[in-house]
């Protein structure tokens, strides 16, 4: 019982992540695979992949200083 519940508790906690973190995840891995693929053979998935990461800090960035001028 408590596995079932904590598979629960995780499948929603991953439903509730905003859309926004994953569409600058999607926008940074599409420019990141491309120039990656022009760098050389085999750099197109870690670009991919660094250019998720760098679009997911920066939306995350974004988001948090919205959410503190709502604040104020």
């Amino acid at each position: 019982m408590r596995t079932f519940i904590t598979a629960l508790a995780l499948g929603s906690a991953a439903l509730a992540a905003t859309p926004s973190f994953a569409k600058g995840c999607i926008r940074g891995a599409i420019a990141g695979g491309v120039a990656g693929h022009y760098v050389g053979k085999g750099h197109a998935l870690a670009g991919a992949a660094a250019g998720c990461a760098i679009a997911h800090h920066h939306y995350a960035q974004q988001a948090k200083a919205a959410k503190a001028a709502a604040h104020r």
